[in-house]
Parts: structure tokens; C-alpha cells; sequence
């Protein structure tokens, strides 16, 4: 494997593997409030 493969495989890592860091930091700080009281009276659709 090339010296430019290589670098670019890392960064391919860092970018998937990053972004996978950043969204469970993110959620982590603002989590998912939940169905609302008002979700739960509606009526599932036919």
C-alpha cells in the first residue's frame, strides 16, 4: 500500500470515527426529551 493510501485511510478513520465521537457527545449533553403527554392521548393511524 502507497504513503497516499495510507493517509488517506487515516483520515477516512478519523472522520468516520470522529463524527461517531461527536454525535454521542451531542446527545449525550441534549438528550431525546420523549413522547410528549399530547403524543401519547393521539390515536395511532389506521
Amino acid at each position: 500500500m502507497s504513503g497516499g493510501a495510507i493517509v488517506m485511510m487515516l483520515i477516512a478513520i478519523l472522520v468516520v470515527w470522529g463524527g461517531l465521537a461527536l454525535a454521542i457527545l451531542q446527545l449525550r449533553r441534549h438528550p431525546d426529551p420523549g413522547p410528549t403527554p399530547e403524543d401519547e392521548e393521539t390515536p395511532p393511524a389506521p
